[in-house]
């Protein structure tokens, strides 16, 4: 039994190694939890000037009347700044909290091994590294764990709790138990590349680069396309928020951790962007140089019929969201497709053809394809045209878009468009990494929920559009690219099967 076992939570000692932005969070959440937090740097002054810095940062909360003075002061006075490992020797948890390379975490825990007690925990905040081998090689691995905060900690609410092969299920209950204690949100995982969170979300930056390396649209169109489903942020601003060195950094070590598994396959879009200096707005310039262009408004024209096509969870929605909107609209069940027919112009939900597939397969010139209505609000909505389409069946099409609360975003006619090809492989990652034991699928929602901040959980989005809707975009992504990239996760094949065999 570890020192941190249910009952003996209370008032342990917390040892935090690394006094960066990420431990200085990590000792204040301890402190305020009511814990004594020795915060050590190998730096000279860097862990005092850390608390001096969360001195600061309290200070500006209690001038704001979210904090009274005493806790602030009682909060302050549990953590303090020491000059040696040997000074930890009383916690029973240490969360090491330094760069992200694996020698380095080797060398340190191994160290530490000589200043703790033997049923101390060790916890390493590695975003991506392998838990298994940061342990390997230690005298007791068993108590081993990776504890994955994200940044700011005081305001993030998700904990990976992640389990390396040697870590015993009592250490994983414990920390699960002390994360909760401290007002955090744990998630048990098994330490794969990535965990849950930089694994799943890979998509919703290799999608966008890939559509920038097709010239489909600018980074502000396909930013405006993403919130308009209801994302917080677009994925060029968010790369450029986190740091395009960062960012492919975490692509470039899921893609070597999984042998080269094209699903993670860094963009040359990135590189170049890294190569050129241009990480975002550490450095000024990455996508965007100051705040992001906005694309001109659309002009909202009443279409003299519009009616809603299809049976499917997609079509379903599509009717809702005209009908809060109060929308007047024909409903055609048992038509054998997905979309909007505005006037006699075709708007075909996309199933990952491109317009010029549909066109050409169901011989109907007028057609475009949208893409899935996953936002609630009104918002951008990606829409591509086939070839020959005719110019006033453009106009129309858009102008009803418009008048029925989207503002299209013209893209090229480019396979899936991209919020159902960034949501669907989103969604075959989390199946995934459920398959394969990483996390189960309430894992999964929580975690991208809480470390993302995404609008939903991929399971909850496969709710939302459908197996048969998610499988169909992914089959023809796979076959209009023909690569690894985008075969469909074992676990989503099966339940397309089983719901099949329930029609």
């Amino acid at each position: 039994m570890s020192r941190l076992a249910p009952g003996r939570l209370v008032g342990v000692v917390v040892g935090v190694v690394g006094a960066g932005t990420m431990g200085a969070g990590i000792a204040q959440v301890a402190a305020a939890a009511g814990h004594p937090v020795r915060l050590f740097d190998v730096r000279p002054g860097a862990a005092a000037a850390a608390h001096a810095q969360i001195a600061i940062a309290l200070s500006r909360l209690v001038d704001k009347g979210k904090m009274d003075a005493l806790t602030c002061h009682q909060l302050l006075s549990r953590i303090a700044a020491v000059e040696a490992l040997h000074d930890l020797s009383e916690a029973s948890l240490v969360i090491e909290v330094i760069v992200e390379d694996l020698a380095a975490k080797q060398g340190l825990l191994r160290e530490l091994e000589n200043h703790v007690a033997a049923d101390a925990v060790l916890a390493s905040n590695t975003s991506t590294i392998s838990v298994t081998a940061i342990a390997q090689g230690m005298r007791n691995p068993e108590r081993v764990i990776g504890m994955h905060f994200f940044n700011p900690v005081p305001q993030m609410k998700l904990v990976e709790v992640v389990s390396g092969a040697e870590t015993t299920s009592g250490v994983a209950a414990d920390i699960f138990a002390l994360a909760q204690s401290w007002g955090k949100t744990p998630v048990h995982a098994r330490s794969t590349p990535g965990f849950i969170v930089n694994r799943i979300a890979r998509p919703f930056y290799a999608e966008t680069l890939q559509l920038l390396l097709e010239q489909a649209a600018t980074p502000a169109e396909l930013d405006e396309c993403a919130r308009g489903a209801g994302f917080r942020m677009g994925p060029c601003e968010l790369m450029d928020l986190i740091g395009h060195d960062i960012n492919y950094a975490v692509t470039l070590s899921v893609f070597h951790a999984t042998y080269g598994d094209r699903r993670f396959q860094p963009s040359p879009v990135q590189k170049a962007l890294v190569d050129g200096g241009r990480l975002g707005r550490k450095s000024g310039k990455g996508f965007f140089e100051g705040s992001a262009a906005v694309s001109a408004a659309v002009e909202p024209l009443k279409p003299a019929s519009l009616a809603v096509h299809g049976a499917g969870a997609l079509a379903a929605r599509l009717a809702q969201l005209l009908a809060q909107r109060g929308v007047a609209f024909e409903r055609c069940s048992a038509s054998d497709w997905q979309g909007l027919m505005v006037g006699g112009v075709r708007l075909h939900i996309t199933d990952g053809r491109s317009a010029a597939q549909m066109a050409a397969q169901s011989g109907y010139v007028e057609t475009a394809v949208i893409d899935w209505p996953l936002g609630t609000a009104p918002g951008a909505l990606a829409i591509a045209f086939g070839p020959n389409a005719s110019a006033p069946a453009r106009r129309s099409a858009c102008g009803a878009l418009a008048a029925c609360g989207w503002q299209p975003r013209i893209l090229r006619d480019i396979a899936g468009l991209l919020v159902a090809r960034t949501v669907a492989m989103l969604i075959n990652e989390a199946a995934d990494t459920v398959w394969q034991g990483v996390c189960d699928e309430a894992g999964a929602d929580q975690a991208m929920r809480l470390g993302t901040n995404y609008p939903s959980g991929p399971f909850e989005w496969l709710e939302q559009a459908g197996v048969d809707a998610t499988v169909a975009v992914l089959d023809h992504l796979d076959g209009a690219y023909r690569g690894e990239r985008y075969r469909v996760s074992p676990l989503l094949r099966q339940r397309y099967w089983i719901e099949k065999s329930r029609a």
